[in-house]
């Protein structure tokens, strides 16, 4: 007889509170009924995505109480106060690269006993992430460029996202909508880059090679994409290698300058870290050829690959402009400024597609390992257990006993 194991999806506590969760009822239903010791039990929520009377439909059994399950899932931190003692948590936690406002948070974690396994640290054997909510942020975010792009020029118009019931519903408002000419550059070729090219697809949006894109005009709108091997090669000899660049990105330097004069929107979904490159600099904003209208900065570093990126939009209001000649913000769509749009939680304008996405992600390659009482994929994302920081995790030590 294989023993019972009860999960818990709990309510999102942090504020603004997010929409998103674990798995959607359909999922759970599933996974009831394929691993018949597993029972799921849902905390009521006023602001999930999913409503209560959707799970209740689906059968599943909601409950304020959580304290008898085992394993307890949630989309984003946990403030301390919620916690329950003795348990094991799968969350994004936000403290692998010693996050200040979620010290605490870890420092309560250790002290309660609880076990934390980070979503974000689970790997497939290759290295890859297994789980992130990429594709829809880049779905949102290119729909969000293209709708600034829109109002800055009075050409088009767009619906935000967020007013649509599910992405079905996204790609009906695209029938007959037909776009000017116009050149965009995706930067990336991870989850966030297939979302952008989802869009490119839908509104039939054309590919050009980037030695094409940089001479021609074209009376209809394009797109091309620098993959991390186009954007930057090794100073001393002009070659990329992943590894390496991973490694030593000083050594690097970053090639984008020629599509500044000839883009008009500038997807990025490039990965970024403070010793790589950015983009452009502030002084390339100046000058007179630079041609980007709006940027859509996906991945949404602060001053990251995007020197202009002056830190988060919202969903609400998405778009902020930038003055280029003092980098000063400004109001959005106006003629001579750039527009800058950088939500942090993207993927939280379709949260229905991106909670059956993220969910059928951890049915695919994480459920059955989260069941096994030992699970090399399991333990490497586990950033505490037993009352101490696990060996993987052991240089946060400074961080949550600081001297």
């Amino acid at each position: 007889m294989e023993k019972k194991i009860s999960i818990g999806l709990i309510r999102e506590e942090k504020q603004p509170h997010d929409n998103r969760v674990a798995f959607a009822p359909k999922q759970c239903q599933w996974i009831m009924h394929h691993f018949p010791q597993v029972e799921i039990l849902v905390q009521p929520s006023a602001h999930r995505c999913f409503k209560d009377e959707e799970y209740q439909r689906a059968g599943i059994t909601l409950q304020e109480d959580l304290s008898q399950c085992q394993l307890l899932l949630g989309i984003k931190e946990v403030p301390p106060e919620y916690l329950i003692p003795n348990k094991t948590y799968l969350f994004f936690s936000h403290t692998k690269k010693k996050q200040p406002h979620n010290q605490h948070m870890l420092q309560v974690i250790l002290e309660k006993n609880i076990t934390l396994i980070d979503y974000e640290c689970l790997v497939h054997p290759d290295g890859q992430r297994i789980l992130g909510f990429g594709f829809f942020a880049g779905v949102v975010g290119a729909h969000n460029g293209l709708q600034a792009l829109g109002r800055k020029t009075g050409t088009f118009s767009f619906k935000p996202v967020h007013t649509c019931h599910d992405f079905q519903e996204l790609i009906s408002h695209y029938f007959g909508i037909k776009l000017p000419p116009m050149k965009i550059v995706l930067t990336g070729s991870g989850r966030v880059a297939a979302g952008v090219l989802e869009i490119m697809g839908l509104l039939g949006i054309k590919y050009i090679p980037p030695e094409e894109y940089l001479v021609n005009q074209y009376a209809y709108p394009v797109y091309t994409q620098l993959k991390a091997g186009e954007l930057y090669l090794r100073k001393n000899d002009k070659t990329y290698s992943r590894a390496d660049f991973h490694a030593h990105p000083e050594n690097y330097e970053c090639r984008f300058r020629p599509y500044l004069t000839v883009s008009d929107i500038l997807m990025n979904g490039i990965y970024w870290d403070h010793n790589i490159p950015p983009l452009f600099s502030p002084e390339d904003l100046k000058k007179e050829n630079f041609r980007i209208r709006v940027i859509a900065d996906i991945t949404d570093d602060t001053n990251g690959s995007v020197p202009c990126n002056l830190g988060d939009s919202t969903i609400e209001d998405p778009v902020y402009g930038i003055v280029k000649t003092t980098m000063q913000q400004t109001a959005p769509y106006l003629p001579d400024t750039v527009d800058m749009m950088c939500v942090s939680n993207l993927p939280n304008e379709l949260p229905r597609d991106a909670s059956q996405y993220f969910g059928d992600q951890i049915m695919k390659y994480v459920f059955e390992e989260l069941l096994k009482e030992q699970s090399p994929m399991i333990a490497q994302a586990t950033i505490a257990a037993n009352g101490m920081l696990t060996e993987p995790f052991a240089y946060l030590e400074d961080y949550v006993h600081p001297l």
